[in-house]
Order: C-alpha cells, then structure tokens, then sequence
C-alpha cells in the first residue's frame, strides 16, 4: 500500500477512531486534535506501511506516559521531539522509523510532531493496536527477550513550576519503564517517552501492523455518519469493528482515583460495572457475569455528542452508550498474549484478567 501523506483532513478521524481503540485511556482526543494540527502545519508527516520498511531498519516507540487525570501533568509540543533527541544522543542510535505504542486520542498521533519536525517517518506498526496501562504490555514482548537492554527517554514537566526534567535510562524493559512511570509522577503527572530501539523485522512480527490505518478507517466512518444522528455515529464505530453496543443509560456511579502515575476505578451505568486501570479492564453485569475483559475493547461513547469519553473524563449523570469488541477483531501485539503482565492489572482491579486470555 503506497506511503499516505497525513493531512489536516485526516487529523479528526485519526482522533475519534484511536480514542474509540483506546478503550477509555490512550489520551486526550483534545490534546491529540492540538498535536496533530501542529505536525501538519510545520512539516509533512509520513505514515508508511510496514511492509515498506528494511527488516535491519532501526524503529523508535513513541508515547506519552502518566495519569491522565493528574491535575498538574503537562509535555510541551517540544517535548515530544525532545525525547527522541535525547533517545537518540544518549543511546547512541539513529531512529529510521517511529511507531507509536498504541491506539488512543493522543497515542494514535504519537509520532505526528515528530515526523514532521525531524523528518523520520511513521510506521504503521503500533505496538498494540488499543490502548493498554504499562510500558511492559506496549514492549511487544521484548521483556521476554534474553539479553535485550532497553534504552528510554523520557520528558515533561511544567518548567515555570520547576516540574521539569528529561531522564535517559537503560536497563531491562520493567525496570526501565517504572523508572520512566515515577519520572511521570515527578513531572506532575505526564511525560512524554520514546524508548526501545529494535530492529523493523522484530516489529513486524510482534507488533500491530496496520492499526493506524484501522483507527483512521473507524474514524472516517464516524466522522461520515454525523449527519444521521448521535446514535448513527456510534453504531457506525460498532459496525466498522465487529462489536456491539452492549448498554446505554446514564452513568450512576463513577469512582477515581489517581496513584503511582495510572487512574483506577469503576463505572456503574446499565446494570454494568466497569472496572479500569487507565484503559477499561472488565465489563460485568451485577451478579457478577463477566461479558467482557481486557485485551477485549470496551468503550464509552457519549450518547448526546457521539463523541468517545474515557475513563478519566466520564462523569456521573451523563449519558452514554457501552461498546464491547472482541479482542479477536483488533490488531494486537505480542504484550497482549503475556500472562505475567496481566497480573498487575489484577492486583489493582481486584478482578480475574488471566483465565479469560
């Protein structure tokens, strides 16, 4: 498939479809809009398949990491590029590509900025084709991986408060990333990452090739169903995905809170329950039924605007509608089929994740 030009036309359908595949995390839809719109006012983003791309070529994770609700997080525009820079100086590498670690309203613009400003194109091979809560699981098994050193980068911080810093760490893939999870604490909530140089013939096989293509195609669909209504809008993110509106209602509980640099909590809203660490872990019904887990894409979409609402936006009272995707209908990458990594997620969310793989 040829290179695809990333233009201010695609900006907002590459925003709604990769909030709808952040299954509640995955960032801002308003920060993500903002970024993207920059990138292509100053350059020429490239989103090249990877297909197209040398097994031997050397490609480059780009993310942001961080509490989405923390009320003092904050990664300047430049901080993105910063940490590329900072990448590639200290680890002494030259990046051929960049992919972004996941789906989401900021993670599926990952990459955007920095194309644009230092010319290294985007690959569409994210690492995990939905949004997931810890570095490990965005490593595409590379934690596994005998011997491989992880070289992280990580930057943000509000400076006028003198939240700033830039951190350069390498190590194995878990500690490097909780080295780079408490530097987003410190920053007051956010940094801005890229991290874990590997070979493109790597990527290939364990990431989520075509995933950005996916969420702009769920997007376009959505974006072209506004003029029936709010309900054809999130029917249309359903039909594209082979999912189903499981529930809709107004949302009667939400509980939230913000620790060690990730959201959690629960949302009560159709008779449901959903649990989230960040990204929506369980979709239950009150006698305990389980209809969906995590790697499965579940997501709220807003019922007055259609517009997808995430975990750390949602609020009580609003009324929303609750989409289930089976994971087998997403572009996952090797982090979604380890175990061991699920088991954080379930000391948080207190729910079984690991016998529904």
């Amino acid at each position: 498939m040829a290179e695809l030009v990333l233009t201010d036309e695609l900006v907002e359908a590459a925003v709604i479809g990769g909030a709808v595949l952040g299954g509640g995390g995955g960032g801002s839809m308003t920060w993500g809009r903002e970024l993207a719109q920059l990138a292509v006012r100053m350059g020429t983003p490239r989103l090249v398949d990877s297909d197209d791309v040398n097994d031997n070529a050397t490609l480059v994770t780009v993310s942001a990491v961080g509490a989405p609700a923390a009320k003092e997080a904050m990664v300047k525009p430049v901080g993105y590029v910063r940490a590329v820079q900072l990448l590639m100086e200290q680890g002494a590498i030259k990046a051929d590509g960049l992919i972004t670690n996941e789906c989401g309203g900021t993670a599926v613009v990952n990459g955007w900025l920095q194309s644009a400003v230092l010319g290294i194109p985007i690959i569409d091979a994210p690492c995990n084709g939905r949004a997931h809560p810890t570095g490990a699981m965005g490593s595409m098994g590379l934690h596994a991986t005998k011997d491989y050193v992880s070289y992280q980068a990580a930057v943000g911080g509000n400076p006028n408060s003198g939240r700033y810093l830039e951190l350069f760490v390498q190590g194995n893939i878990q500690q490097a990333a909780a080295l780079v999870r408490q530097a987003a604490v410190q920053a007051g909530g956010l940094v801005a990452v890229a991290r874990n140089p590997i070979n493109a013939g790597y990527v290939k096989e364990n990431a989520a090739p075509g995933a950005v293509r996916q969420a702009i195609g769920v997007g376009q669909a959505m974006v072209s169903a506004r003029y029936k209504g709010t309900k054809a809008v999130v029917e249309a993110a359903a039909k594209v995905l082979g999912g189903e509106i499981v529930t809709s209602g107004v949302v009667e509980k939400v509980e939230l809170k913000t620790e060690g640099g990730f959201d959690s909590g629960r949302v009560l809203v159709g008779g449901l329950e959903l649990t989230f660490w960040n990204e929506y872990m369980t979709l239950e019904k009150t006698d305990g039924t389980r209809l969906g887990t995590f790697p499965d894409l579940i997501m709220t979409l807003d019922q007055v605007t259609g517009t997808p609402v995430t975990t750390a936006d949602i609020r009580e009272e609003q009324q929303v509608a609750v989409l289930l995707v089976p994971r087998t209908k997403l572009r996952l990458g090797a982090g979604m089929r380890c175990p061991e990594l699920f088991e954080p997620a379930e000391q948080v969310t207190g729910k079984k994740l690991i016998d529904y793989l």
